[in-house]
């Protein structure tokens, strides 16, 4: 009998751990439904040259593409026009996948323009001149527009400091605009209110030595090496590795952080009602994590206690960063006897000259993801097919992106 009982108590454990084994697996299962479906609605949209939205592009003898949205017809004029900067070897084709989503979220707002003019083997140029080029190439997509009144900019990489030097060739102040008391400012750029200022990857502090260029393992010796030979990159190597002295006087980058005597750099930078920098914490072999979110090395926050975001996976969450440091000095003085101090003493007068104003740091990270070799092409969606894992940090940027001034 209570052998019998034992049995019957054991069959019926059995059954519950096969119930619950059942369920553990049918749940197991929906949950890989679930992300097949996902899968296969990203991967339905990257197949398509629309990415889930169609667009009329108007392209100039140039290669330059003027983006709206083809949801709207011509029913409205868009007011806001954004400007998409590509960075090193780029084109304009680099920021299709951006300016698709941007347009799906606002079809009737903005005008999404992605230049070319500064593309492939002319981005050895050099930034002042292709921030020329830039602030040349806008004017002209302003004088196709009349009915624009707002501008934002979005750098990749290289682009990023491009747009930099091309706002500062832009910058007026007006003090008869009739909108000027609505937004509190007179400062425009190419006589239009300048709203969000976006970069992505962008080495604000050069590459000049001192652990900015991952790939080189922070080695002293590589750096020199790669600081010899940066005239490879032409002009725009020389900017970037600070090796340029135009007249005797500082490189370029040092003297973005500042208005100059014919080029407000920081009065146009500051004029933007919102700045932001998006960065790769890993993985990103080309521009370092310091460099790109303007931060010291002993400023970053240790990787350990960051979280990913929930609704956008690849965003890294912490406490945001927002701070400037406008009481302190605008130059720092440290002894220069050496290739490293030499650099380390212009970083930090560049983060000192950019964090006087205050920057929305947004830290990225790919690691798990089979294209976190590729961060630094991933966080742009550079090619849809390569970089896909990048497209959390587009909508980031698309749901976070500020329509009119505060």
């Amino acid at each position: 009998m209570e052998k019998n009982l034992e049995e019957m108590i054991e069959a019926k454990r059995s059954d519950e751990e096969e119930d619950a084994n059942n369920l553990k697996k049918k749940k197991k299962m929906k949950r890989i439904r679930r992300r097949r479906s996902l899968i296969v609605k990203r991967l339905s949209c990257f197949r398509s040259q629309d990415f889930g939205h169609p667009t009329i592009d108007e392209v100039d003898g140039d290669g330059n593409v003027d983006m709206t949205s083809a949801s709207t017809g011509n029913k409205h004029s868009p007011t806001h026009l954004v400007v998409m900067v590509n960075g090193l070897i780029g084109s304009a084709h680099n920021w299709r996948y951006a300016a698709k989503q941007f347009l799906k979220k606002y079809p009737e707002d903005l005008i999404v323009h992605c230049s070319e003019r500064n593309s492939s083997l002319l981005t050895f140029n050099g930034v002042d001149v292709m921030g020329n080029r830039l602030a040349n190439e806008v004017l002209l997509v302003i004088k196709r527009h009349p009915n624009l009144q707002k501008i934002s900019f979005i750098g990749h990489s290289l682009g990023g400091l491009i747009a930099r030097y091309a706002i500062a060739k832009l910058y007026t102040r007006d003090s008869t605009d009739i909108h000027c008391l609505e937004c509190g400012s007179s400062a425009r750029i190419a006589g239009l209110v300048p709203i969000n200022f976006v970069t992505i990857a962008t080495p604000h502090l050069g590459t000049g030595g001192h652990k900015q260029v991952p790939m080189f393992g922070g080695s002293n010796t590589v750096e020199k090496v790669a600081n010899q030979i940066s005239w490879v990159l032409g002009r725009t190597g020389r900017h970037l590795f600070l090796t340029d002295k135009p007249h005797g006087q500082p490189p370029l980058l040092l003297q973005m952080v500042n208005d100059c005597e014919d080029l407000k750099f920081f009065s146009a930078l500051q004029s933007f009602r919102r700045h932001v920098v998006y960065a790769n914490a890993h993985f990103d072999h080309i521009v370092g994590w310091s460099t790109s979110s303007i931060r010291r090395r002993n400023e970053l926050p240790q990787r350990k206690h960051l979280v990913r975001s929930g609704k956008y996976p690849h965003i890294l969450k912490g406490e945001q960063d927002t701070t400037n440091t406008a009481k302190q000095e605008n130059s720092i003085k440290l002894p220069i006897s050496n290739f490293k101090a030499a650099r380390a003493s212009m970083e930090e007068a560049m983060i000192r000259g950019l964090t006087k104003i205050s920057w929305e740091r947004i830290d990225v990270s790919f690691k798990g993801s089979k294209q976190r070799y590729f961060a630094h092409n991933t966080i742009q969606v550079n090619s849809p097919w390569i970089n896909s894992d990048g497209a959390d940090v587009i909508q980031h940027l698309v749901d976070n992106f500020h329509l009119h001034h505060l």
